[in-house]
């Protein structure tokens, strides 16, 4: 069927309400508008879900959302594990609260009870919920840190984690099976109720997580000698993080802790930011404000789902405020946890780091300091919740840490997702030990510079929309994949990994091995000095990254390495 035939099928078929038809009928004439939203199905991509949100197939809608939710039905009721329920959460975004009630619906009418929070929760809680419940599976209904037009909808499994292989392409399967929006079931809220299919849950959950929050807690007596002296500055960026952050550090003891007014209040339009992102400095336009009245210590904020974590710290040299990559406050918090645990012997036996391949490389040698065993895998923190199962049950390993660029990190294994919650928690116990010390969080940063090694890294990106986007990305990464740079500059490439064929080649004696992870469409190019690039497609929009990092002999020097080494990756491109 074509994109016409689709859209005037939406416009006549009855199963589509009038508001939906209003909308279609709003763009009649405008040819572009009516193939983006119609050439093809959102896909159910391994995570799930995310797009824009409005009418058509292409798009973010009840009738998409259901259509999801009956395939992730579909594949539980085939793995007969209907009894255990699944338990949804949602964030501030539009429609987060209708997509909820439309996902347990669907659930319900397949006789599957659905737990569903009593209003907006961050997407670390809706893992532990999971596991809390005994649940099959979980729903959070976000778009993380995407515009405000959009929306997504995230699937995980029992273990707490976002859906993996072989689970991931099953429910996708059973997704794309779905050829007709009549298929799908869905049911009256009072007759779920009615027939114990559908559970508001909140408090009783909010509790235990925070109760798994502070096993964490490393010095307490730290927290409480210092609670009255660090001063914080924090903005939730008007999403799921305000809660749960402001009770966690209260029930700790800090003292002053400063929420931006503006941003303190779940606001789906965002209207004071122009990306709701901790990684862009913009969105600390208001809260690096504050902290300047309140002559703050740090500066941190959650994205609207509350798994990413931005910082800032003052630097008593300068007076001004640094901005913190997710890299340098994942090793802050990991070099602190790595180290305490050691010295207070609270280290597990066969302790473990896990980390992604486009993660700093200066987690090797802050492992092998304590003699942790670091384990990398694909970009995603799903890969590293993978990980917890398996040390779970092949009894190989006990995590400790893990992180990855993207601003996520998870101490802990509470949750199997990164969670901001317990990374403010963990980057307050940091900065309390610091102060307790006279240091500043950027003091202890160059600390770890100088004794781990001046590592630097960058992302550049390339946005392309619609079909000829979606093509132009592909041909790129295809010209990459066939004729493999031999140099970035004056790096020469040592070795050239591709994840798709699982082969990692040798470029100095030709010799090829395997890549050791599953197959995925990334890119990676080893280099000299510890240097290297790494090509990857989003998996959630319309976009392909190159992920970059180096080694240098003093922050400056690191600084005009990795600005080097992305010149000439757009050299290359």
């Amino acid at each position: 069927m074509s994109y016409q035939e689709e859209y005037k099928r939406w416009l006549e078929d009855p199963y589509f309400d009038e508001d939906t038809k209003k909308e279609l009928q709003a763009i009649s004439g405008d040819e572009k508008e009516v193939e983006d939203r119609f050439y093809r199905e959102l896909e159910f991509g391994t995570g799930g879900l995310r797009g824009v949100i409005g009418a058509g197939t292409n798009r973010m809608n009840i009738y998409t959302v259901r259509k999801a939710t009956q395939g992730l039905a579909n594949y539980i009721l085939k793995k007969g594990t209907q009894a255990k329920g699944v338990a949804i959460s949602m964030d501030n975004r539009r429609m987060s609260p209708e997509f909820s009630r439309e996902a347990a619906l669907c659930l319900a009418a397949n006789g599957i009870k659905a737990y569903i929070f009593e209003s907006l929760r961050p997407t670390p809680e809706l893992s532990f919920a999971v596991r809390e419940l005994g649940c099959t599976a979980g729903i959070m209904v976000t778009a993380s840190h995407n515009p405000p037009e959009y929306n997504g909808y995230k699937v995980y499994w029992e273990d707490g984690a976002q859906i993996t292989a072989p689970i991931d392409s099953d429910v996708i399967a059973e997704v794309r099976a779905i050829k007709d929006f009549a298929e799908v079931k869905t049911m009256d809220r009072a007759a779920a109720e009615a027939a114990g299919l559908y559970q508001v849950i909140g408090a009783e959950i909010d509790d235990k997580y925070m109760a798994a929050l502070k096993k964490q807690i490393i010095h307490p007596d730290v927290i409480a000698e210092m609670a009255g002296d660090l001063k914080i500055v924090y903005t939730p960026l008007c999403g799921t993080g305000n809660k749960p952050v402001q009770r966690i550090l209260s029930e700790l003891g800090y003292k002053n802790v400063y929420v931006v007014p503006e941003q303190q209040g779940p606001d789906p339009e965002f209207t004071t930011l122009e990306y709701p992102n901790p990684e862009d400095p913009k969105a600390f336009t208001y809260a690096l404000k504050l902290a300047k009245e309140k002559d703050a210590d740090i500066v941190l904020a959650t994205d609207p789902d509350a798994d990413r974590l931005g910082v800032y710290a003052k630097d008593t040299a300068t007076g001004e405020y640094v901005a913190f990559t997710g890299n340098m406050s994942g090793m802050l918090i990991a070099e602190y946890v790595l180290r305490e645990r050691a010295k207070t012997d609270t280290m597990p036996e066969k302790p473990a780091m896990v980390t992604t391949i486009v993660t700093t490389n200066m987690t090797f040698p802050i492992a092998k300091a304590y003699g942790v065993h670091l384990i990398e895998v694909l970009t995603g923190f799903k890969f590293i919740g993978e990980q917890i199962k398996w040390f779970e049950q092949r009894g190989t390993y006990n995590y400790v840490f893990g992180l990855e660029e993207s601003y996520g990190c998870l101490a802990g294994t509470h949750a199997r997702d990164k969670d901001a919650i317990v990374a403010v928690q963990m980057l307050c116990e940091v900065a309390a030990y610091c102060k307790k010390e006279g240091k500043t969080l950027w003091d202890m940063m160059v600390e770890l510079y100088n004794k781990y090694g001046f590592f630097k890294e960058t992302q550049y990106t390339i946005t392309m929309k619609g079909i000829d986007g979606a093509e132009q990305i592909s041909a790129l990464m295809e010209k990459l994949r066939n004729t493999p740079p031999k140099a970035f500059g004056d790096l020469k490439v040592l070795k050239f990994r591709d994840y798709q064929t699982g082969v990692v080649t040798d470029l100095v004696t030709g010799e090829k091995s395997e890549t050791g992870l599953p197959k995925s469409n990334v890119l990676y190019f080893e280099l000299p000095d510890d240097q290297w690039c790494c090509a990857r497609p989003s998996g959630t929009e319309p976009k392909i990254k190159f992920y970059m990092g180096v080694k240098g002999s003093s922050i400056e020097d690191a600084q005009k390495k990795v600005e080097q080494l992305t010149e000439d990756v757009k050299a290359q491109l």
